[in-house]
């Protein structure tokens, strides 16, 4: 009865707008300040100690300006990332009244950032392997600098554009494009057909986690609202929030623990693009202190070494009769064309066999990758890099077979060069979390509205928030766990159409025909707009 007589009170008073307008108080802006210097400051001091450590003292003043630039526009790319998709996380529980609008981005914020501190990396390494080859292998070169800064400011200029327009356009679909178009471009100007710039296989593996994950949050929140409806009786629960006061208890928490699960997805997902750029960034201006993982300890190394001779005595054995290949520069060449090409011949495997000896040799000689004299890093970094790619590719290749021993080798020495390659540091991780979280707390409320106001034709009730915050949720998560990059923005703000058309709402079709347009144009926009960018670069530096 106490039911009834709440959803009878609740309907003689009209839904209040969310203060949307009120600046941030004292408290807030020197959270955010604070948060600021503290992030600031423990990144310059970790990157100083990394490179003042490892770095000779007659190194040119250049490679340090280059690298501070690069990290500028690089958390750059992240401080605009949260301007759209962190943004996506608090439209409904803003819009239900859970949680006042500047607690709940610093909530968000909060959020994000653990996300991303426990991250795996398989995102970011997964979006490295997009880039061409040639540039990866030559980061530290004009190239390589080129092209970093092509499809970082191809990206935060497309993300600031639809930020400005108020439209959710996805900050992952803006990085994928703008690497395609670098990858393109840089074939195009070595005179090779523009298909043989980029990874496709991959690219069309992340391309159909971009393309699916909207459907899927379109679908699933739609499915989860009808069968709330069936299961949950409450009408409350089914009714555009009265006046300005929060929900029941029980719905306040399941808006607050979604919102919170999406936020910490995201910060998973999405933090790591940034990160691996990074990464490169960092390997191509300071190699000595990033390329390879000096924190490996030397039983470690040791077992790498090991590792390595088994798996070269492995290859070897397989393929009877062939040729070893144990020039360096000769197995490099072969299994670079290979990773460009993706055109397996019978020199793939010999060459993956001496570049294993040649990598075993080099870690068994020195006792750890610490050790390793500076003229040697690079090359001995793109070596395991060459490796560790090609056996991903041979692991997909139809033709090939490897006995079961072999396999299990191959699988253990990509380990082991992964551990020694792919690694993250924790102020790496720290830097992108402060800027993705800042970028929230400066840019929410345009797509915050967006998402609150201009997709269904009616007010977001309690249900439809939480049904699309949880399928956003499990989507990004179930996404981070298998390493392939997705739109928090399209997914949540699918969800929550998706959640408008089960509820019979109605939809503002004006705003889903902008989202659909900017969903199509992001790529081929981004994709000129990095190429473009990448052939100006080239021909400046």
């Amino acid at each position: 009865m106490n039911t009834h007589l709440q959803a009878a009170d609740s309907a003689a008073t009209p839904h209040v707008r969310p203060d949307l307008d009120r600046r941030p108080g004292r408290i807030t802006w020197a959270l955010f300040i604070a948060l600021l210097l503290i992030g600031l400051g423990y990144a310059g001091s970790s990157l100083f100690h990394d490179v003042s450590s490892t770095q000779p003292p007659a190194t040119p003043l250049l490679p340090y300006l280059l690298l501070g630039v690069a990290l500028l526009i690089a958390l750059g790319f992240e401080f605009v990332n949260g301007f759209h998709d962190t943004a996506n996380a608090v439209a409904t529980v803003i819009y239900t009244h859970s949680l006042p609008p500047h607690f709940a981005v610093v909530w968000s914020g909060l959020f994000n950032f653990l996300g991303v501190l426990v991250s795996s990396g398989a995102v970011a390494f997964g979006i490295i392997s997009l880039l061409p080859v040639e540039l990866i292998l030559q980061v530290g070169s004009s190239a390589g600098f080129a092209m970093v800064f092509a499809l970082l400011i191809a990206a935060i200029i497309w993300n600031l554009g639809t930020w400005w327009l108020g439209l959710p356009a996805s900050s992952s679909h803006t990085l994928i494009g703008s690497i395609i178009g670098v990858g393109v471009a840089n074939a195009l100007m070595h005179g090779r057909d523009g298909t043989a710039g980029v990874d496709w296989p991959q690219a069309i593996k992340v391309g159909y986690s971009l393309l699916l994950s909207p459907l899927i949050g379109f679908a699933f929140a739609a499915v989860l609202l009808l069968v709330l409806r069936m299961l949950v009786k409450n009408p409350a629960l089914y009714e555009e929030p009265k006046g300005n006061r929060p929900p029941p208890w029980w719905i306040r928490g399941l808006l607050v623990l979604t919102c919170t699960g999406v936020s910490f997805a995201h910060g998973s997902n999405d933090g790591q693009k940034g990160m691996g750029l990074i990464m490169l960034i960092l390997v191509g201006t300071v190699p000595l202190s990033y390329a390879l993982n000096r924190a490996m300890p030397v039983n470690e190394a040791t077992r790498f070494a090991a590792v390595a001779q088994v798996t070269r005595d492995s290859l070897r054995a397989s393929v009877p009769g062939a040729a070893p290949i144990n020039t360096p520069a000769d197995t490099r060449a072969v299994l670079s064309d290979y990773l460009r090409t993706k055109a397996f011949n019978n020199q793939v495997v010999p060459a993956l066999a001496g570049i294993a000896d040649s990598i075993g040799d080099q870690v068994r000689t020195h006792r750890s990758l610490a050790n390793v004299p500076p003229a040697a890093v690079t090359n001995v970094r793109n070596d395991m890099y060459l490796a560790s790619e090609a056996i991903r590719l041979l692991g997909k290749e139809q033709g090939v077979s490897f006995d079961a021993t072999t396999k299990e080798n191959l699988k253990a020495f990509q380990r082991e060069l992964d551990t020694a390659t792919k690694f993250i540091p924790l102020w790496v991780k720290v830097a992108v979390a402060i800027a993705l979280g800042l970028g929230t707390m400066v840019g929410w409320k345009r797509i915050v509205v967006t998402v609150g106001e201009k997709i269904g034709k009616s007010h977001l009730t309690y249900a439809q928030g939480a049904s699309a915050e949880l399928v956003a949720m499990v989507t990004i998560g179930a996404a981070d766990m298998y390493g392939l990059p997705v739109s928090t923005t399209h997914v949540l703000s699918s969800g929550v159409a998706g959640t408008m058309a089960a509820n019979r709402s109605g939809l503002q079709m004006s705003t889903i025909r902008n989202l659909a347009l900017a969903w199509v144009l992001t790529l081929p926009a981004a994709i000129m707009l990095s190429g473009g960018l990448y052939w100006l670069f080239s021909h400046l530096f």
